[in-house]
């Protein structure tokens, strides 16, 4: 009876040694898993915010504060309208292509910064869509 309790009490040990080694493990690939999401529902939201910058920058009589405007207006329910930098080319004659391109630091989007060590780098988006009546 004794020898049974003692090997009931050694497996508790064991399973709690064992649970010590992989929860961080599994916490690690958790955040990695949300930390990615994240990243890529932001760099998704860029490119469309960009696409409908350049849509509206397409029609005629748009100018490039009104672009802007309408980018940032499509970036902010994300939160990421004060993070980033958006360029605006103008369409022109001789080139009737109107290109916006929407570019964020990497680690001012990061829900956990540079904590691993991952510095420097951005996120984009760009779209280019022909000036209507050029």
């Amino acid at each position: 009876m004794i020898f049974r309790r003692e090997m009931k009490q050694k497996r508790r040990g064991a399973v709690a040694v064992e649970m010590a080694v992989v929860t961080p493990v599994l916490l690690a690939m958790l955040f990695g898993i949300i930390e990615f999401g994240w990243m890529f529902t932001a760099q998704h939201t860029m490119v469309n915010a960009a696409r409908e910058g350049a849509r509206y920058g397409a029609l005629q009589g748009t100018t490039s504060t009104e672009i802007v405007a309408r980018v940032q207006q499509f970036l902010q329910p994300m939160g990421l309208d004060g993070d980033v930098t958006i360029n605006v080319t103008e369409a022109t004659v001789a080139d009737p292509i109107v290109t916006v391109q929407v570019t964020a630091p990497r680690d001012q989007i990061s829900l956990v910064g540079n904590f691993f060590g991952f510095q420097g780098g951005t996120v984009e988006g760009t779209a280019s869509m022909r000036k209507e009546g050029m």
